[in-house]
């Protein structure tokens, strides 16, 4: 008889234990950087598309406006970003760049080659796991709307 509560059989478990142990893989590549997993994120976004208002990042990595305005004032205090106010609508944010900020996407290129050489997968492997996380992600989003 298969115990279905068993903390090696869950799902939930699994996906903890890999975010943990990829975060934590992470950390020494991003101290060289000089920052955190979540602040790497949002440079990311960025580096991908310069210029995103707030409610975009957010949106983006699936964050609260209280959590990312941390994130983005250590980054400014780094000197990585800026928060501009827009012209047309003062409520309204946008965060960019800053030379540094583009700078260190060249530090980073190797990040990713060095994450996934870490794994011992192939690149076809981590394919095919980052898109069956992301149908877990759709799919679980979906059941809590």
């Amino acid at each position: 008889m298969t115990d279905d509560l068993a903390l090696d059989r869950q799902v939930c478990f699994a996906l903890y234990s890999a975010s943990r142990a990829a975060t934590a893989a992470y950390r020494p590549l991003l101290d060289e950087l000089g920052v955190t997993y979540p602040q790497y994120l949002v440079l990311l976004v960025l580096w991908e598309r310069d210029g995103r208002g707030v409610r975009e990042i957010c949106d983006e990595l699936g964050l609260d406006t209280g959590t990312l305005s941390p994130l983005l004032k250590r980054l400014e205090g780094l000197g990585l970003v800026e928060r501009r106010r827009l012209i047309s609508d003062e409520r309204r944010v946008e965060i960019h760049l800053t030379d540094a900020g583009t700078a260190l996407r060249e530090r980073a290129a190797d990040i990713p080659r060095k994450l996934a050489a870490a794994t011992g997968m192939s690149e076809e492997e981590l394919l095919a796991l980052r898109q069956a996380l992301l149908r877990v992600v759709a799919a679980l989003h979906g059941s809590t709307s």
